[in-house]
């Protein structure tokens, strides 16, 4: 089972469809429930991997904590008016254990969706959190050299980052796991990287996650790099990643890895192994609706463009349905999705789906489907099942302004994939809410001297131009936000100036 060098993935909030599957059946539902139809679809609309959220097996302790967080009842309660205590099933990312949830028929269950996964060329990421653990999690009591802990002058001043543990002996101060810009994480405590016994465990973990998956999706993974360790704890830490990732290769050597990651240290863990980094970057970008910052984005080398993660919303973003205006979402999802990298999509949104659940519940509201959106990223899988667009060359292009003293050729981006002898496409968008005109030329000079058909795969445009106009310079007048995305067909002369389909 081969992946594409610009795979797409389908990330699902697990326990949200199990406890679905659970209401559907009338009884409590596991992994062996997730019907052969529903992979059927994911498969059909041309997903290389499947994202499984939160199957690891949580604690009681999170849970606790996640039923009595006052922020956090309020954001349920947001959500979900009939709210009642068997909707909170804690952090996903409090784990007490990496084995599969007993609710969710354990190890043996995962085994085989993974086979079903595989049987439709699918393959299965799973989540790993290196910066912290549940609180009653084993090591806690048996290994609490493990962990951060702290004094009680700590926890006196920064009651909101430190707290007292009953150990079997005595008490200890621990930290909470935290993102050194936030309060600690009240249902987690923080891993103490300083530790090389930690760090081999932690690998180990990593190895048993690699025995049950085909990639890992890894939590704040910046968080635990030696200098951002050291600023957060003042605990001197060595790398973890250069030593973990290349242990789990030798033993799974097909194993992905994909850093949730900020801070611009993308490159950083790129470098350190990882396939995928997040682009929140890009994201940030198309949010602020301004085509400059976006098309700058697309110049970075190409390599850390190919290693990226472009997403529009995931478990931890607003739903896109409700960030970008209609018009807007599917611009910014042209841009998104056919630029080169991973392509991360998210369960509801290609529904266009309007609530975010949070990570401590096991239900959403109903919701209905927006057609338009629907129809439209129906559309957009298409194109990315293209050979095209999943294993050939991308390139960004320059445009020119239609005349002068126009400006609005500053907001159009375009860009062209090529499989060689195969295929060329032609993505062009109006990054911006007024109409905007200007000029882009192709770079590919054996276009001279053939008509070209330009098909929108979005629409039922089609046009037809010279091959010298398109290396000369090709004119675009765009509404707001409007796009295209052009596959590039050539006619072949016959006699004079008539012209047939080749």
């Amino acid at each position: 089972m081969t992946t594409p060098s610009h795979p797409t993935l389908y990330q699902v909030n697990t326990r949200v469809w199990i406890q679905s599957l659970s209401k559907q059946l009338n009884r409590p539902a596991t992994l062996d429930d997730i019907p052969d139809s529903a992979l059927d679809e994911i498969a059909s609309l041309g997903f290389d991997w499947v994202y499984f959220l939160g199957v690891w097996q949580m604690g009681e302790a999170g849970r606790a904590v996640s039923l009595s967080n006052r922020e956090w009842l309020e954001e349920y309660r947001q959500l979900l008016v009939d709210l009642c205590d068997d909707d909170v099933c804690g952090s996903c990312f409090a784990i007490k254990a990496y084995r599969v949830s007993d609710r969710m028929g354990g190890n043996g269950a995962l085994e085989r969706l993974r086979n079903r996964l595989h049987q439709r060329n699918l393959k299965l990421m799973l989540d790993f959190v290196p910066n912290h653990m549940a609180p009653d999690h084993p090591w806690v009591q048996a290994h609490p050299d493990f962990f951060v802990q702290g004094t009680e002058e700590l926890l006196a001043r920064e009651p909101q980052n430190y707290c007292r543990v009953s150990l079997s002996k005595d008490n200890a101060i621990f930290a909470y796991g935290r993102d050194p810009y936030f309060a600690g994480w009240p249902d987690t405590l923080q891993l103490n990287y300083g530790n090389p016994s930690l760090q081999a465990a932690m690998a180990n973990e990593l190895l048993t996650i690699a025995q049950l998956c085909d990639g890992g999706r890894c939590d704040m993974a910046m968080l635990i790099l030696p200098d951002i360790f050291q600023r957060t704890w003042g605990i001197a830490a060595e790398s973890f990643w250069e030593t973990a990732i290349p242990k789990v290769r030798h033993h799974h050597p097909g194993f992905v890895f994909m850093a949730e990651v900020y801070w611009d240290l993308e490159w950083t863990l790129q470098q350190q192994g990882f396939d995928y980094t997040y682009d929140k970057r890009l994201y940030d970008r198309l949010r602020e609706q301004r085509a400059r910052p976006v098309r700058e984005h697309f110049w970075a080398d190409l390599d850390y463009q190919n290693h990226s993660a472009r997403f529009l919303e995931n478990h931890d973003e607003p739903r896109a349905a409700t960030t970008f205006p209609p018009d807007v979402h599917r611009a910014a999802a042209v841009l998104t999705f056919l630029c080169p990298g991973l392509r991360f999509f998210h369960q509801g949104q290609l529904d266009g789906f309007k609530y975010k659940i949070s990570v401590h519940l096991q239900r959403g509201p109903a919701e209905p489907i927006d057609n338009d959106l629907h129809t439209f990223y129906r559309q957009l899988l298409a194109c990315l099942r293209l050979t095209t667009l999943r294993k050939g060359t991308w390139q960004l292009l320059n445009f020119t302004p239609a005349w002068d003293g126009n400006w609005t050729w500053n907001d159009l981006i375009g860009f062209t994939w090529e499989d060689p002898g195969q295929q060329r496409l032609l993505v062009i968008v109006n990054y911006a809410p007024h109409q905007s005109q200007g000029y882009v030329t192709l770079p590919y000079n054996d276009l001279a001297g053939n008509l070209y058909h330009l098909k929108d795969l979005m629409s039922s445009t089609v046009y037809e131009r010279p091959g010298d106009c398109l290396i000369s310079g090709l004119y675009f007048d765009m509404p707001g936000w409007g796009y295209h995305v052009f596959d590039l067909q050539m006619g072949v002369q016959n006699h004079g100036d008539a012209w047939t389909d080749r």
